[in-house]
């Protein structure tokens, strides 16, 4: 009998999030006459160095590299799993050149924060690409394989704490998922959250937490270094470039790829919708666009306009319930 698959189409300081927050203001203001291809402002609702952060910027250097818009910025907003962005995006009114980035991370976030808006009250534009998470430990780990840490979290789950981003984030519902699979209740997981992958790697060097869980190239460098050990890929299939096995090979039947994507403001008409459609589906042909998705290890996944919002509504609907199921 066929096992039951779980793959969920794939979460600083006050001053400068009060800075880069009126960045996002001002820029809207200051828009007048403008048009997507001559300006558009892409939010990365996450501090930088982050995934948002990169996908934003490889983005970025896409539209300039090809000059499909003259002057591609991008902003930071960070906090609450990019919930604080998302409540900022959504007020900037309907400007058409504003995008913000966003993915599964930020729909984990809406829920465990109780966000009175989300991802259907932005204008949903394309979905991009999708990455992994990476169960990671330390090179002097006793851990040499996904096996031999299952077998002590089994034995004493509060005992060996995890460490990865926000609450309700990918990496907090890959840690339960994989839990569950591996026969250990997920609210016994002793889960630590982080701002983002930088702190869980001084954790895990530091020992304070035994495996983190956050998107490869977090640790990507690490990793090629020998300062960090992966354990397992959360792609359903070997992915190329990464020689780390999946979950699914070794026993633990999830798969859980993050998606990126973008959403404009509400309140912006079908036909800037669809000219902000025709910009992101002509970036992703471009060389630079192939050239990133082959070094950060994404895989394309575009979807655009209507089917994207359906791909939201239905993805949501999914993270709410594994998250209630999990009890996270």
């Amino acid at each position: 009998m066929p096992r039951k698959r779980l793959v969920l189409g794939v979460l600083g300081a006050v001053g400068a999030l009060v800075l880069t927050g009126f960045a996002a203001v001002d820029a809207s203001k200051s828009t007048a006459g403008a048009t997507p291809r001559s300006k558009l402002t892409v939010m990365a609702p996450a501090a930088p160095g982050g995934g948002w952060d990169l996908a934003s910027r490889e983005f970025q250097q896409a539209l300039r590299g090809e000059s499909i818009v003259n002057n591609a910025q991008v902003v930071n907003v960070p906090g609450a799993g990019g919930t604080i962005g998302l409540g900022q995006f959504v007020e900037i009114g309907p400007d058409p050149t504003q995008l913000m980035m966003t993915g599964t991370v930020m729909e984990g976030a809406i829920t465990v924060n109780k966000s009175p808006v989300n991802l259907l009250d932005t204008t949903p534009i394309a979905r991009l690409a999708e990455d992994y998470e990476v169960f990671i430990v330390p090179a002097d780990s006793p851990y040499r394989s996904l096996a031999d840490f299952i077998d002590a979290w089994k034995r004493d789950p509060q005992a060996r704490p995890v460490g990865g981003g926000g609450l309700g984030g990918t990496d907090h519902l890959l840690a339960g998922l994989a839990a569950r699979s591996a026969g250990i209740a997920p609210e016994q997981v002793n889960y630590i959250a982080f701002a983002g992958g930088g702190e869980v790697l001084t954790a895990l060097l530091s020992h304070t937490i035994e495996v983190g869980i956050s998107g490869y190239n977090d640790f990507r460098d690490q990793i090629e270094a020998g300062t960090l050990r992966a354990l397992a890929v959360s792609a359903e299939e070997p992915v190329p470039g990464i020689d780390t096995p999946t979950l699914v090979e070794q026993g633990v039947d999830v798969a859980l790829p993050n998606w990126r994507g973008l959403v404009a403001p509400p309140g912006i008409t079908a036909e800037q919708r669809q000219e902000l459609i025709d910009i992101v589906t002509e970036m992703s042909t471009t060389a630079d666009w192939k050239e990133a998705l082959q070094r950060n290890k994404w895989v394309d996944s575009l979807l655009t306009g209507d089917d994207f919002t359906d791909f939201i509504r239905e993805d949501q609907a999914r993270v709410d319930a594994i998250i209630e199921e999990l009890g996270l």
